[in-house]
Parts: structure tokens; C-alpha cells; sequence
């Protein structure tokens, strides 16, 4: 089979051809049909000290199961997150982190929706987000960002701020229901919020945690660290909450599960809207990684194996 691999910090990416592996106890064995591209991945690949697996979100078809599974069975579509080798025709998922793909639904839809709105649902309920409170979401033009907008907008949030890189992406993320769109170099990011939902990190926390009212809650779903300051908390009476969606797959599933079923209701009523920004083939894995490195994306960014 085909596998995106580097073999340095930064890259290059290329394509091998490797043995297809056999799954293990509690895992499956995915043909991969969609792969999703995330910044998390891409810094990793950019930042981490030697080479890491390029995994991630996958939907697929089941080809084959290890010793233990019970809810799957060869044939099934899934979506899932694998911790391994994801950038493959092939790929391993571990059963907990695996969940059904509806057979109206395409590998590219599942990829669209279910991981990333897992993470913006999650976050949002994190925040302990009541109807009627104010939301700014950061990367509000990326794979989660731009569901979180529509989320927080069909749980009935008061008002939605939309926070990102470039002020060409206001249009889109006011399409998906945002009242308003601020860039990130901005003196002020408006009239303070109850809810930030921050994918961004790093310095962005700043500014972030200065954009909530007081008693007002910031939840970090980043992989771009970031220092917060006690004395900024305490002034404020604000608090930080830091969200990681394995966790709740693995820890609660039963949730994981509700939320599964809640973002494909919604999908399938019109109230969730999940945008593809675009999709590139396998062997064009390093074009996909410029696109969402250079925030010039606005929605998902998928590779097609």
C-alpha cells in the first residue's frame, strides 16, 4: 500500500510503499477513502523534534478486525482517529475511537463533520455555554471553527464573533451565522463575551482571554500551548478550561456517542453545514499541509487516497 512519510523536521512529505499492516487487539483495519488535514498535524510535522506518524481523522471501510472488536464487522463505513499511520491507503483505528458512518453519507461528509464537530461540540459544551450567552470562536474559518460558529448559533447563543487571520474571510464566516468577524491584529475584538472557544494558542491567548467578560470562560482545544497569567484570571473572575476530545472517547464513550448522533441529525436537517475547502490526492499531501499552515483555508481540507 501508499503511505505519506518525512524523514526530518519540516519535511519534505513523500509517498512509499509499504506492507499493509494487521490489526491488533481492539483495533480495525480501514481502507481509507477520506483523510482529514489538521493544524495540529501539520505543526507537528513543522515543529516536533524527529518524525511522527502522519495520523489523524480517517473514514473508510472496514477490512479487517483484531481480537476483542464487537461493534464493527468487515464491510462497515467508519470514521475514526488513528494514532498511527493515517496518510495510507490503509490504516489502524482503535475500536474506542471508531464510530458508523450512516450509508447515505460520503468518507469526505463523515470527514467534514464528525471529527471536527466532535471538538467544536465538545468545546462548546466545555464552556458550560448556556442560550442567550455571547460566543467568539478563533480559526472561525477552520475545519472546527466553522462548525463551532454554526453550533453555538443553533444552541442559541445571543450573539457570534467570529475571530481569524484574514480579513477576507469575514464573508464566509458571517455565511455560516457569525453577527460579526474581528482579525486577530485588531486593537479590540469588540464588546466583551461570555464563551471564547480558542483553537489558536500561543500569543492569541492574550488577546483571548482579554475578550471575555468577567466570570466569562475561555476553553483551549489547541495544540499551540500558551502561557496565561494567574493575575489575568483573577481580576476577571474568568476561567481557562482546556478540552481534548480523546479523552472523552476513551473515558466516555456514551457521550461521544450522543454527540455523533446530534451532529448527523443536524447535518441532516440543515442546521450544520460542513464546508470542504478542498481535495487533494495522496501524493499531493505537502500541497494540502500548505494550505492549512498558511490559514488559507476555509472549511476542511481533505486528501482523497
Amino acid at each position: 500500500m501508499r503511505r505519506v512519510r518525512y524523514e526530518s523536521t519540516g519535511g519534505p512529505l513523500f509517498l512509499e510503499e509499504v506492507p499493509v499492516p494487521e490489526p491488533g487487539p481492539g483495533e480495525l483495519l480501514v481502507r481509507c477513502e477520506a483523510v482529514g488535514i489538521t493544524l495540529p498535524m501539520v505543526r507537528k510535522v513543522t515543529e516536533a523534534a524527529g518524525p511522527v506518524p502522519l495520523g489523524g481523522e480517517i473514514a473508510g471501510a472496514v477490512v479487517a478486525t483484531g481480537e476483542g472488536v464487537t461493534r464493527f464487522r468487515t464491510g462497515d463505513r467508519v470514521t475514526g482517529l488513528c494514532f498511527g499511520h493515517g496518510y495510507a491507503d490503509h490504516a489502524l483505528v482503535g475500536e474506542a475511537m471508531a464510530s458508523p458512518v450512516p450509508r447515505e453519507a460520503s468518507a469526505v461528509d463523515a470527514i467534514a463533520l464528525v471529527r471536527s464537530g466532535l471538538v467544536a461540540l465538545g468545546a462548546l459544551d466545555a464552556a458550560r455555554f448556556a442560550p442567550g450567552e455571547s460566543v467568539l470562536v478563533t480559526a472561525a474559518a477552520s475545519g472546527v471553527g466553522h462548525l463551532a460558529v454554526q453550533l453555538a448559533r443553533a444552541r442559541g447563543a445571543g450573539r457570534v464573533v467570529g475571530a481569524v487571520s484574514d480579513p477576507g474571510k469575514a464573508d464566509f464566516v458571517r455565511s455560516l451565522g457569525a453577527d460579526d468577524c474581528v482579525t486577530y491584529g485588531s486593537d479590540s475584538w469588540g464588546e466583551p463575551v461570555d464563551c471564547v472557544l480558542d483553537a489558536v494558542g500561543g500569543d492569541l491567548l492574550t488577546p483571548a482571554l482579554a475578550a471575555l467578560a468577567p466570570h466569562g470562560r475561555l476553553v483551549a482545544y489547541s495544540s499551540g500551548g500558551g502561557t496565561v497569567r494567574a493575575y489575568d484570571l483573577l481580576v476577571g473572575a474568568k476561567s481557562v478550561i482546556g478540552f481534548q476530545m480523546a479523552l472523552i472517547a476513551r473515558g466516555r464513550p456514551e457521550l461521544y456517542e450522543q454527540w455523533r448522533r446530534e451532529l448527523w441529525r443536524m447535518a441532516a436537517e440543515g442546521t450544520l453545514r460542513p464546508v470542504v475547502h478542498g481535495e487533494f490526492a495522496l501524493e499531493d499531501a505537502a500541497k494540502a499541509h500548505a494550505v492549512v499552515e498558511t490559514r488559507a483555508n476555509l472549511g476542511k481540507v481533505v486528501l482523497r487516497p
